[in-house]
């Protein structure tokens, strides 16, 4: 290839090369031939060599070496010169580079420049790459420029200020008087750099917002002639007249009417006008309704206007077009809390939007969704999230399982309804669900002790027909364990009886134990229910103690160690075996906590003149203590000091378990020493109130 081709000639070869490697070959070639031209002094063809070297750069091509061409084509006096340096500027330069610089005082010359169009160059590249050097030394000419009679101008100048606020927000103020006298152009392009600087000087500087809330008559006035106006093929798209400029006049009222009452009172007519008159049939009448809609919910708007806005985003989400009900669904859920009445009359085309192909659509539906839940429509929006869960993508079933928990923990009507709640999610989502919702359901189950019976057949039936479902698994397993003569019985009122034999029970619980998906945590649960068995069940103890000796020696080093106690619970401990695995009356979270004072007073002590106080916390309560075994964790001491004459005490915290169901009581051995003699003496504290163990 010639290296003199013109730009369409090369273009052509480079898209015509067949491997990439070809195509580096040629550009590598051109960028050679380039180079060389700029070497030499003849200028006449350095503008048709910058702008092959553009397009090489606009392949990703490295092309470094043009820039100072750049500032040489800035400085020339062609337009046609001037306009492709600019160019190559605006591409190849930026603020981090030292040529950058060298253009400052040619911008500075062109800003002054006759011709508009040279003028228009300049403002462009400044407003571009504009260091914050570059911007303070030029501000001044920007502002003077605002005031220019040229309305192209204007329009470029005042975009060219909004990059200079972002650089440098400390010269906002000189724009200040500038940006409010441009709100009585009649230029759109104007109007629109104005409103676009005025919302940047408000948004950088909040000590802006007094002096341009005074401007919102004037920006209603704007906005009213926009809506009202007829039809004009300057301005119009889709039927909406200049939907951008409305669009920029509505988010700088949002910013004007936030927290303050005048002027969101001011601009209330007008939001009302705008958001009954638009037509949301178009992409623009949509973009104008919805930042309508975002103004007022972000201003201190009547109560009517606010429902007319729930409204217009309940309309969206009926739109064919899934990114407006994305953003629908957006705005509904960051305004359900305040205005929850007024979403509710949409729930239905909400729930609708849960069977959306989209799944970003599907996610915010059924966040939506489930802040719209409350006590007065739990059963019907239940059904509808039920459903959803058995045919959501997997990406979303941790998230809607764990919100139809926390919903049904909250608005339950019954604890039946809870159960069966939870145990829908975990026939349907088993895998899916939190790890501590198996905790949560078994204290759950519970705390119900009038549905011990029910739950525990429904458990069973469960369990016989899937173990994939790991979660339900292991509270089935729990609860067979538990309540297994309940399921022996065959008598519960609530469910269809069905006559369950101990095998059967067995059987279920060592299929569990075999099966190859089951986890090791659902074998414990398994192995530990079939203990349980053992103090429940008359004709199959050997059985039991036989399934516990084969698991003596698994290869899960857990699931050994529960076996190998169970067995030495058959074997040594027998007389202990019921005890042990009686029954669980309520859970402990934390363990059992109660408070040792010690109230010691006087000199000369002895046992009669010791008093030993247990305070026991109202949420704390003791379960399960054995005497034989009892487990005793004692804190350190409030201090080692106890002052005389009563005038203070020392506290002890100390931490039991005990698993027995007789009365608690605790011996304590106090060893003190009495004017130089040693003291001992026993007690022993049998007055522990009664819902700390029982």
């Amino acid at each position: 290839m010639s290296p003199s081709v013109c730009l369409q000639e090369m273009i052509r070869v480079i898209r015509g090369a067949r491997t990439q490697g070809e195509e580096r070959g040629v550009i590598q070639r051109e960028c050679a031939a380039i180079r060389a031209q700029f070497r030499q002094a003849d200028s006449g063809g350095r503008s048709h060599n910058l702008a092959k070297l553009l397009y090489v750069h606009m392949l990703g091509y490295p092309a470094h070496f043009g820039q100072m061409e750049c500032v040489r084509l800035i400085a020339s006096s062609k337009y046609s010169e001037k306009r492709i340096g600019y160019l190559g500027a605006m591409m190849l330069l930026d603020e981090k580079q030292d040529a950058s610089l060298l253009i400052t005082n040619s911008i500075k010359n062109d800003l002054s420049h006759s011709s508009q169009h040279v003028q228009s160059l300049a403002l462009c590249t400044l407003a571009c790459m504009g260091s914050a050097e570059m911007c303070r030394d030029l501000a001044p000419e920007i502002e003077r420029l605002l005031k220019a009679s040229n309305s192209y101008i204007k329009k470029k100048a005042a975009l060219c200020a909004v990059h200079i606020v972002r650089k440098i927000p400390e010269l906002g103020e000189m724009f200040t008087p500038s940006a409010h006298s441009l709100l009585s152009e009649k230029n759109h392009g104007v109007l629109h750099g104005a409103v676009i600087l005025i919302t940047e000087l408000c948004e950088r500087n909040p000590d802006n917002l007094k002096q341009f809330r005074k401007s919102v008559p004037e920006l209603v006035q704007i906005m009213k002639n926009l809506v009202t106006s007829g039809y004009s093929p300057e301005h119009n798209v889709a039927g909406i007249s200049d939907p951008f400029l409305q669009v920029r006049i509505l988010r700088l009222l949002r910013i004007l009417g936030r927290n303050n009452d005048a002027a969101s009172d001011a601009m209330n007519d007008l939001l009302a006008q705008v958001a009954t008159n638009t037509d949301s049939s178009k992409t623009a009448g949509s973009a104008v309704l919805y930042e309508t809609v975002l103004t007022i919910m972000d201003i201190r708007s009547e109560s009517g206007l606010r429902v007319l806005a729930v409204n217009i985003l309940g309309r969206f989400l009926l739109n064919n077009d899934r990114n407006i009900r994305y953003i629908s669904m957006t705005s509904l859920q960051k305004i359900v809390q305040t205005d929850h009445t007024a979403v509710q009359r949409h729930r239905g085309t909400i729930v609708d939007c849960l069977k959306d192909q989209d799944a970003s659509v599907k996610r915010r539906a059924l966040e939506l969704s489930l802040a719209l839940v409350s006590a007065a429509n739990i059963r019907s929006m239940m059904k509808e999230l039920l459903l959803f869960l058995s045919t959501c993508p997997p990406e979303l079933r941790s998230h809607a399982a764990s919100g139809i928990f926390n919903a049904a923990e909250r608005y339950a009507p019954s604890q039946r309804w809870h159960i069966d709640t939870i145990l829908h999610v975990l026939v349907t989502a088993g895998g899916d669900v939190r790890d501590e919702t198996v905790p949560n359901l078994i204290q759950l189950i519970t705390a119900a002790s009038e549905l011990h019976c029910y739950t525990v057949h429904k458990l069973y039936r469960a369990l016989i027909s899937d173990i994939v479902q790991q979660s339900l698994v292991q509270v089935a397993c729990w609860c067979i364990g538990e309540y297994g003569d309940l399921l022996l019985k065959g008598e519960c009122e609530e469910i269809t009886p069905m006559q369950v034999t101990e095998d059967d029970v067995l059987d279920a619980l060592e299929t569990v134990l075999q099966s190859h998906m089951s986890t090791p945590t659902s074998r414990g649960f398994a192995l530990t229910a079939i203990m349980k068995l053992s103090t429940r069940i008359t004709n199959n103890v050997d059985r039991i103690r036989s399934v516990v000796s084969i698991y003596g020696s698994c290869i899960d080093v857990e699931l050994q160690q529960r076996a190998v106690e169970y067995n030495a619970l058959f074997k040594k401990y027998d007389h202990m075996r019921y005890f042990t695995m009686s029954y669980c009356t309520v859970i402990l979270e934390f363990g059992c906590r109660s408070r040792l004072s010690l109230v010691l007073g006087g000199r000369g002590l002895k046992a009669e003149h010791v008093s030993i106080i247990f305070d026991c916390k109202d949420n704390v309560y003791l379960y399960w203590f054995l005497l034989q075994s009892v487990q005793l964790q004692m804190k350190a001491p409030s201090g080692d000091l106890i002052p005389a004459q009563g005038c203070g005490t020392v506290t002890q915290t100390v931490l039991l378990s005990y698993t027995n169901k007789a009365n608690l009581k605790m011996r304590v051995r106090l060893s003190y020493s009495s004017q130089g003699t040693a003291c001992q003496d026993m007690v022993q504290i049998d007055s522990f109130p009664s819902p700390a163990w029982s």
